[in-house]
């Protein structure tokens, strides 16, 4: 059975290391080395995500804030 896990995340862009802080059960910051230019940024956060929760990048998905700092995810696991 898939578990659908919701998530909110504050993304820094152009950061100087990649990492994600775990603020609470739902609430992430992600600090991608990508710039905001051409959807660069959310394609890293994905991927810096699959490799935090250890999923497929295709398991990921954006609901809302594709243009904001802050974003909602859905992770199936």
């Amino acid at each position: 059975m898939a578990v659908k896990l919701k998530i909110f995340v504050k993304v820094k862009a152009k950061a100087r290391n990649e990492e994600v802080q775990k603020i609470d059960e739902i609430n992430y910051i992600v600090s991608v080395k990508e710039p905001p230019i051409d959807g660069k940024a959310n394609r890293a956060v994905v991927r810096v995500l699959s490799d935090y929760f250890q999923t497929a990048q295709s398991d990921i998905s954006l609901l809302s804030g594709s243009t904001s700092r802050r974003k909602i995810f859905e992770i199936t696991k």
